[in-house]
């Protein structure tokens, strides 16, 4: 089995620690490595896995997982010069702090060491998360499959150039909030309305699910499937007047731009 280090335990660590382990990756093969004491049993009695330092998660992993914020790379970085990595027997980096490219870990490691910048999203928690990696310099095919496999049990993987991933960011890395920021609007316009906050709710939170569902299953377009439920002159074209009067499509033009350049801004303060 694939033996999987963990570092850093905050809140996309812990996703995919629990995504691993609803994929059945046995205990056995995780370790994460956590500073903080309190968040570190926390973890252990969570999900009933070792808990220890960088260097010592590191040591003997075939993949090494940096789930830190970028502003905690240099740390983990510098604990990691302490051990004794090996590329020749497959070992690899797996990035997933936002922002930072492979090149800030390359020149830190054994010359050659294969570093994968991956972007995952919080769905992963449930099994659907949406994974982007991109290889970096040293990099094999045979790396990206390990990766595509591992990432693969708790969603989707793409493969994309790592130019691209500060976008990817934009879309589905940040994009789970968004999807958040509609549904909460809704239900408050729901009970607005005169509805229950529960059955808003739960109105809201299965139309979207259905929605989803549609897109991923049709063949047709979101054009189509938003034409096919717009009659002329009906309420959802009355609706979707009101989303156009103030601004949906410039305003999820201006902040997926925003999420972008505030991706590229990390890597280049990472630098």
């Amino acid at each position: 089995m694939t033996r999987i280090a963990v570092v850093g335990g905050g809140k996309i660590g812990e996703a995919l620690l629990a995504g691993l382990l609803e994929a059945g990756t046995a205990t056995k093969d995780l370790v994460v490595a956590e500073p903080m004491a309190a968040r570190a049993e926390e973890l252990a009695r969570l999900f009933g896995i070792r808990v220890t330092t960088v260097a010592d998660a590191a040591e003997g992993a075939d993949i090494i997982v940096v789930a830190v914020k970028p502003s905690d790379v240099d740390s983990v970085l510098a604990d990691l010069s302490s051990v004794d990595l090996d590329s020749e027997r497959e070992q690899l980096l797996v990035s997933l702090a936002a922002g930072v490219p492979t090149s800030k870990f390359e020149p830190k490691l054994p010359a050659g060491f294969p570093v994968i910048r991956a972007m995952p999203n919080t769905p992963m928690l449930v099994g659907e998360g949406m994974t982007v990696i991109a290889p970096g310099r040293y990099a094999k095919d045979s790396h990206l499959a390990l990766v595509r496999d591992v990432m693969s049990s708790v969603g989707k993987v793409v493969v994309v150039a790592e130019h691209q991933m500060d976008a990817v960011t934009a879309v589905s890395g940040s994009g789970p909030a968004y999807f958040f920021l509609i549904v909460e609007a809704m239900i408050d316009a729901a009970v607005s309305l005169g509805l229950t906050r529960k059955t808003a709710g739960e109105l809201v939170v299965q139309t979207l699910i259905g929605s989803a569902a549609m897109l991923d299953r049709s063949d047709e377009s979101p054009q189509d499937l938003r034409a096919a439920v717009t009659s002329p002159a009906g309420t959802t074209a009355a609706a979707l007047r009101e989303f156009e009067r103030n601004g949906l499509r410039s305003g999820f033009m201006e902040a997926m731009h925003a999420a972008r350049d505030r991706s590229a801004q990390q890597g280049a303060q990472s630098d």
